[in-house]
Formats: C-alpha cells, structure tokens, sequence
C-alpha cells in the first residue's frame, strides 16, 4: 500500500470517531442533566410534603416545675427524713425542726383559750344574775307602789299618818331607781355575751386564733412535702440553725413537664398553639418519639430576660439571630414509660402544616397552675384541736 493510500485511510478513520464523539457526548449531557432534574424534583417533593411542613430545632430541653422547700419558722434541725434523688409524697414530712419553744407557746395558749371560755361561762351566769336583780327589783317596785295606793286615800280620811305615806313615797321611789340601776347593770352584763354563744364570743374567737396561730407554728416545726416528687439539691444538715425562707432543698415533680424549644426568630411565621410536635430526648435516641402540642411562645427573645441584657444601641453593631422560647405539653403517660429529667437535651419538630391559629396563648381559665392541699389540711386540724378545748370547758348546758 502506498503512502498516499495510507494517509486517505487514516482520515477516514479520524473522521469517523470525530463522528461518534458528539454523539457520546450528547448523551452523557442528557444523563447528566436528567439526574440533575431527577434531584431538583426529588428536593421540590421533599420541601413541599416534608420540610415546608415542619419547624425543627435541637435547641430544646427538658423543664419542669421546681419546687423550692424552705422553713416557715426558725429552728435547730434535728432529723432529715429525705434525700437527693429519693421520691416523695406529698404530706410527707421532710425535716423536722426542735419543737421546745414552740410546744411551750402552744400549751400557754391552749390555757388562754380554756379561760377565755371559762370567763364569757362565768360572764354568761353573772348576766343571768343581773336579770334575776331586774325581775326583783321590778317586784320591789310594783309592792311599794302598791302600798302607796292603799296608804294614799287614808290620809284624807285621818285613817293614816302623813308621814307614813311620805314614807312611802320615798320607799316608791327608792324602789324605781333601784329598778333603774337593775336594768343598767344586766345591760352592762349582758354587753359583753349579747347576740353570741360562748363558743363564738369574741373573746373566745381571739382566743381561738391565738390557739390555732401556735398550734400551726408547732407544726411548722415539720416541714412537709407540698408535691410529689423527687428531692434535689438538699443542702441543710443536721444541727443547722434556719431561718424562715431560707432554702433546704428541692422537690421537683416528673409529671406535667414541657418542652423549651428555643426556634430561631424566622421560624416562628407559621408556628401556632395547639399545633402537635414530635420530639426525640437524646437519653433514649430515636428509639422512643414523645408527642406533644405548642401551648404557648415566650413573651421575648432570651436575650431581653438575661442578668445582662444586649446592648444593641452602639456604634459596632453585628446582627445576631435571635430566640423565641416555644413550650411544648409533654403526655404524662408518655412520661410514666420513658421518665425524663429536666435539663435533658432533646431534637423538636413541629408541625406546622395548620397555620390558621393564633400565634398568642388564649386568656386562661382561671384554674390554678399548681396547688396543694397539704397546709389546708394543717389549718383544719387547728381548728379540730381548738373545739375540743372550747367543749371540754364548756357545762353540759351549754353543750348541749
């Protein structure tokens, strides 16, 4: 073969992979941009039926109600009853405080309140005793002018001496102002017991509240658990000498806890009460997923509530995110199976597809927050103690 020959084939070969390299090209550009569509479109879906639905943020933690136990009275701890991490009922006394002073002032007024009847009893008796003087010295008053009716015509007649009817006039009366002076008295007797029982005489009632005043300070000497709940952060010891208000330690109830899911400011466009939210506490993973409900958006940013809040009126200036905490209901039946604890860190992703609600929590219902009843029951049984006192020192008369 020539050389000439050889140079024509070589062309044409060239030409002919030049052919086919567009060709290969084309389609590797359509694949290409296939996938690209393919991944656009995948993303589109996503936004419009995952991520345009929900808010999430891993800036969320576990709170609950912190209750803070303090003495009501000043004493000398002598016995502590619970520890940290131990549970405890609500009545359950948790410390106890030396009781001496308290018992004495509790045994002064419970005499003060058995006197105090005993007096309005004896007050009682000396007003019937004014009564009884008024009833005689009515009967004193009609007999003289009785015998001054009979005496007067005499006298006309010379049947009967002058002086003798003077005599009774005088004795008329003397009679009408010891009547006076009856009457004055059973008013002044009766003042102090008019228009009450001795049970509920004033000087009884002060009595009565004396009675229960120390009967409930000497209880105070036990400090009881105003919760259930579990106790943290006890700090008093034996021996130590507190003072009212002053902090022993801390119960925290593991039931009705929230979420604080603090969400980026422009995160809470759609963000509504009410709306459901699904969340993940890192101490179970995503093994366990709690469900709960937007109740409330914080009132501020947390910046504004910080000890020292940001200065933004400066001349250097950086513009920083801000904050909005969310609190999200916890089901209490969720929590009796997988117990948390506050402070815990957890993932929260609410779901705002419903938009349509308010963005601000509804006037509440008027329903306590959190109450106890465990001080109520302390007042009653003051009261309880102080009625057996008043009966014990009442007459079976007056009993009955």
């Amino acid at each position: 073969m020539s050389a000439t020959d050889s140079a024509v084939n070589k062309n044409d070969n060239d030409s002919g992979m030049a052919a086919k390299d567009p060709a290969k090209r084309r389609r590797a550009l359509l694949i290409v941009t296939f996938i690209f569509l393919l991944a656009a479109a995948a993303w589109a879906l996503l936004w419009v039926f995952v991520f345009s639905t929900r808010e999430k943020t891993d800036n969320a933690y576990v709170n609950g109600n912190q209750v803070a136990i303090s003495a009501q009275v000043p004493g000398i701890v002598v016995a502590i009853l619970a520890d940290d991490t131990q549970r405890v009922e609500a009545g359950q006394i948790l410390v106890k405080l030396d009781s001496t002073d308290a018992d004495v002032r509790l045994q002064q007024n419970s005499s003060a309140l058995a006197q105090a009847v005993r007096q309005v009893r004896q007050q009682t008796e000396s007003a019937n005793s004014a009564d009884a003087q008024v009833t005689k010295a009515r009967v004193d008053l009609k007999k003289a002018e009785a015998d001054l009716a009979r005496s007067a015509p005499l006298v006309a007649a010379q049947a009967e001496a002058p002086q003798n009817v003077q005599h009774l006039r005088d004795a008329v009366d003397q009679a009408r102002a010891s009547l006076d002076s009856a009457v004055a008295q059973a008013a002044a007797s009766r003042a102090a017991i008019e228009g009450t029982q001795i049970a509920n005489n004033p000087a009884v009632e002060q009595a009565r509240a004396n009675f229960r005043a120390a009967w409930i300070a000497a209880q105070r000497n036990n400090i009881y658990a105003p919760v259930t709940g579990y106790v943290a952060q006890r700090s008093v010891q034996v021996g130590n000498s507190v003072q009212p208000g002053q902090q022993l330690m801390s119960v925290v109830p593991l039931h009705d806890l929230w979420i604080d899911a603090n969400f980026k400011e422009n995160q809470l466009r759609h963000i509504r009460v009410g709306q459901p939210a699904k969340i993940e506490a890192d101490v179970y993973g995503g093994s366990v997923e709690f469900h709960g409900k937007v109740i409330g958006l914080g009132a501020g940013t947390g910046s504004v509530f910080s000890l020292l809040p940001a200065q933004n009126a400066t001349g250097n200036w950086i513009k920083v995110v801000q904050r909005v905490p969310v609190r999200i209901a916890l089901d209490n039946k969720e929590l009796d199976d997988h117990p948390l604890r506050v402070g815990l860190s957890t993932d929260v992703s609410v779901d705002i597809t419903n938009d349509k609600g308010e963005m601000n929590a509804p006037l509440g219902n008027g329903q306590p927050v959190a109450q106890t009843t465990v001080y109520d029951q302390m007042a009653s049984k003051a009261d309880e103690e102080a009625e057996k006192i008043i009966k014990a020192n009442l007459s079976s008369r007056d009993a009955n």
